[in-house]
């Protein structure tokens, strides 16, 4: 009987419906439902015995996957992969699927959500108010801003969907040449990221993090932008080079920064990574875009159609 490993908590918590139709149709279902990530030896002895793996977080390097014998198909549950060694998969003959567009209104509506507190002062306010303070900061409002979208997939159309809405100006940015029939339904203009630098009142990030993405954004890039800008990044840690967010702050350079992501999660207890982190205008989430309940239990049903498909199993 082939076992299937299911690692993300998010699956156990709505996933009893479709962890019972795999078992229908012979699989072993081995279901992390403890309510905490499995450490790094339990996961690499499950997975040694997989068959198939649909996996959150956890590392599924090449030395770890060369040891896998019997497995022929991972689901990532969610749409990152810089977990999962794809050339070895590829060398080994390993599918690999992704839960494409399940979260993305979920991740687009918390970055909109951040643009709002950032301009409003939201989270500090609230600090203020809890302490007894009663201060009345003056913010900004998001329409008529410009908005500047790297990454321009199924979030990114998302954020330019809402934002649109909000009566702000849409620019975007992606390695592909968008269509005009694309560009025209969201009234966006397609530019070249130093374009979006230099203009953009608001710059959302939504790209995978590769080589050609890790510090995209580093010192000369917050050069560029206006002391009045707003960065959100939801995307992956490591697109932006935080010691070089940490100054840009310091020195003014941007008005704000929100992220859901660090290079390290969570993050190392080094002196400017806690002085960032104390930073009024700097917010940081526990990677929390994509944890919807609607986002976790579409990402379910798709993982075990994609895990089926991979096992070649009709459902």
């Amino acid at each position: 009987m082939d076992t299937i490993v299911v690692t993300p908590r998010g699956y156990a918590k709505y996933g009893k419906e479709e962890k019972e139709r795999l078992e229908s149709l012979g699989y072993q279902v081995d279901m992390n439902d403890t309510g905490k990530p499995l450490s790094r030896e339990v996961f690499k002895e499950k997975a040694k015995e997989a068959a198939g793996i649909i996996v959150g977080v956890d590392q599924l390097d090449g030395e770890l996957l060369r040891q896998c014998r019997n497995l022929r198909g991972i689901v990532k549950f969610g749409v990152g992969t810089d977990n999962i060694d794809l050339k070895t998969c590829r060398e080994m003959g390993i599918g690999v699927k992704r839960c494409l567009g399940t979260n993305s209104n979920a991740v687009a509506e918390f970055t909109i959500g951040m643009m709002f507190a950032c301009a409003r002062n939201l989270v500090s306010n609230v600090e203020e108010v809890k302490k007894g303070n009663w201060t009345k900061p003056t913010g900004i409002e998001l329409r008529g801003k410009k908005l500047g979208i790297i990454g321009f997939g199924s979030i990114g159309r998302e954020v330019a969907r809402m934002a649109l809405g909000i009566g702000m100006e849409i620019y975007v940015y992606d390695i592909a040449d968008i269509s005009e029939d694309v560009l025209h339904h969201y009234e966006a203009a397609q530019k070249e990221t130093n374009w979006i630098f230099e203009e953009c009142d608001f710059i959302t990030l939504h790209v995978p993090l590769t080589n050609e993405t890790q510090h995209m954004i580093s010192e000369k890039e917050f050069h560029k932008m206006k002391n009045t800008a707003v960065l959100i990044n939801a995307a992956r840690g490591g697109i932006v080079d935080e010691k070089a967010l940490w100054k840009a702050l310091k020195e003014n350079e941007i008005y704000a920064c929100a992220s859901d992501v660090f290079t390290t999660e969570p993050p190392k207890n080094e002196e400017w990574i806690k002085e960032l982190l104390s930073m009024e205008r700097f917010l940081l989430t526990a990677h929390i875009a994509s944890r919807s309940r609607e986002a976790e239990m579409a990402a379910v049903k798709t993982a075990t159609d994609h895990m089926l498909d991979l096992l070649r199993q009709e459902s």
